[in-house]
């Protein structure tokens, strides 16, 4: 299958920045999944949590690519080109992901 998304090259090694959804852990709130920004390592919350931190983070900054990130899962999805694939290695997370439910 070949890959019809354009940002593949912004993909970069992130080192995230916190073991959970950094606005929700910073609030006090619960989340499902995590999502690895791949431009700059902001771990954000998935759609299926009520505050949708990861693609409100896409919309403010155009970050195209994310990871799928609880635990690593080795796919990503580009946001502008609404396509899924797969990484070679999946981002280590590195500790226990905080649980809320």
């Amino acid at each position: 299958m070949t890959l019809k998304c354009t940002h593949l090259d912004s993909i970069a090694v992130v080192e995230p920045r916190t073991a959970g959804c950094e606005e929700c852990l910073q609030s006090g709130d619960r989340w499902l999944h995590l999502r690895l920004c791949r431009t700059c390592g902001h771990v954000g919350c998935c759609d299926q949590s009520k505050n949708k931190h990861a693609t409100k983070h896409f919309k403010a900054t155009a970050h195209p690519i994310i990871e799928g990130y609880d635990p690593p899962e080795g796919w990503g999805w580009c946001y502008v080109d609404k396509e899924f694939f797969e990484f070679d290695a999946p981002t280590p997370h590195p500790g226990p992901i905080p649980r809320f439910y």
